[in-house]
């Protein structure tokens, strides 16, 4: 019952088995820390692809995203891609210095989601969604105006007021899930403009995590309503795997032509930087797949900070977390010395990493609960973080009783805080100073998102079983 999320669901451990045979068989040389470090991330995306059309699976995304960046990646660096790596960028440890520490941490992470969370949070009362939009049928429409003019405003502002309206701006994804889960029929075109906005501005700003962190959220919804048959998902998740892998491999072709060639962030651009990786040697060859799966691999970070720390730098003994959480928590009005968002001077410090201008790298939170705590106290942090996410995630359980569509909200307060490539204090500000705008708002309009249904339809227990 302590982490029955991740037991008593519904798993296919037959295929799971099949593929850890298959990973033997095609490297049959496998260390026991690269196969274990692969198997981890295996079964939190394939619970990510069974969740999928019962929930809106935020814990086992944040999993999967950690899984992926702190062990597959690695894992993919170990098995020969260090060999064609540009050496900055090579893990700096052995595989048991490194995997002894990055897997407990991760396992930590992972069970600190889960512990006692019963899915809290995910679980989507469509039935009361329905009801509600078929009473309020404006009001999806007026967060999509909302949000899509707060989200070209925010360019116009300071860091601020620019990032309270980037949040508004956010609205409009919660109006696009309230019209794909609450009206009778699909309603294309206030989707497409959401949906199309935020494929604009990812050409504009080549912020193509956003994109892909969005469009499994947008796709989870999707899943909710139709409930699809796990061959559809399948289709599903192979053109999202090869989708990614693409974005991957262009991405940096892409960056630097929008902004250090100061080229329009179009397709153009983006059909530049495709023949420029064709011209390079394709996306198979074995160059570009080393130079591009470090940015799945926030593990060679941590490798410098294991080297750093503590023989050239001391552990900070919760110095630098409390750096991070003064970030996170407090208003610059009460801080005004505090961390700003994608500080640098941590990356030197406690990982000996000096960046260039344009140059965005964090250390990510395995990394800070090492600096702070070392091997043990870091994995304690790593639950410890883990069970801060659940717990945000019960909180919107228990506002959803009251108003069923705040857990339509949860994506917008989570797609950042679960990206392990960015900085601890700025996943943590997004996450407290989102789920505080959410709150103000909902309690303020308590009147408007209260459902005025006197009974409501209960989940069906098939929607409650995943």
């Amino acid at each position: 019952a302590m982490f029955d999320s991740l037991t008593n669901i519904k798993f296919n451990w037959y295929i799971f088995a099949g593929i850890a045979v298959l990973i033997l068989l095609l490297k049959p040389d496998i260390s026991p820390w690269c196969f274990i470090a692969l198997l981890i991330g295996i079964h939190q995306f394939m619970l990510i692809f069974y969740a999928f059309k019962y929930i809106i699976p935020v814990r086992y995304i944040a999993g999967a995203f950690m899984s992926l960046q702190m062990l597959i990646g690695p894992s993919f660096a170990y098995l020969g891609l260090d060999s064609a790596q540009y050496f900055k960028y090579r893990m700096q440890v052995s595989e048991v210095e490194y995997f002894s520490y990055a897997i407990p941490a991760t396992i930590c992470f992972i069970l600190g989601l889960h512990f006692f969370s019963k899915l809290k949070g995910e679980i989507v009362n469509q039935q009361a969604i329905k009801d509600y939009v078929a009473q309020n049928p404006t009001l999806a429409y007026l967060f999509i105006v909302i949000g899509v003019f707060n989200s070209i405003a925010a360019d116009f502002f300071g860091p601020g007021l620019g990032f309270v309206l980037y949040l508004i701006g956010s609205f409009k994804f919660a109006g696009a899930f309230l019209l794909i889960i609450g009206s009778p029929r699909l309603k294309p075109l206030p989707l497409t403009l959401v949906f199309g906005s935020i494929i604009l501005s990812t050409l504009q700003k080549a912020m193509f995590h956003d994109l892909v962190t969005w469009l499994i959220f947008i796709l989870a919804v999707f899943a909710l309503r139709y409930k699809p048959k796990d061959y559809v998902k399948l289709a599903f998740a192979i053109g999202l795997i090869a989708g990614v892998a693409v974005i991957q491999q262009l991405k940096a072709s892409y960056r630097t032509a929008t902004i250090a060639q100061g080229k329009a962030g179009d397709v153009e651009a983006f059909d530049d930087a495709f023949d420029e990786m064709q011209t390079s040697g394709g996306f198979f060859e074995k160059a570009n797949l080393a130079k591009h799966n470090v940015r799945i691999n926030q593990g060679f970070i941590l490798t410098n900070v294991l080297r750093h720390v503590p023989y050239r730098t001391a552990f900070a003994h919760g110095q630098e977390l409390y750096q991070i959480l003064e970030a996170a928590f407090l208003p610059r009005i009460l801080a005004p010395n505090k961390l700003d968002a994608g500080d640098k001077t941590l990356v030197f410090k406690y990982a000996g990493i000096s960046l260039r201008k344009h140059t965005s790298m964090s250390l990510g939170s395995m990394a800070d609960a090492y600096i702070n705590y070392g091997r043990t106290g870091g994995c304690i942090f790593m639950f410890a973080l883990g069970l801060f996410f659940n717990l945000v995630l019960m909180w919107f359980y228990n506002m959803g009783k009251k108003f069923p569509i705040i857990i339509l909200f949860v994506p917008m307060a989570f797609y950042f805080p679960i990206r392990p490539d960015t900085a601890l204090q700025t996943g943590l500000g997004h996450l407290v100073k989102c789920t505080f705008l959410i709150w103000v708002v909902f309690t303020y309009w308590a009147h408007i998102f209260e459902t005025r249904l006197k009974i409501l339809k209960k989940p069906d227990s098939s929607e409650l079983s995943v």
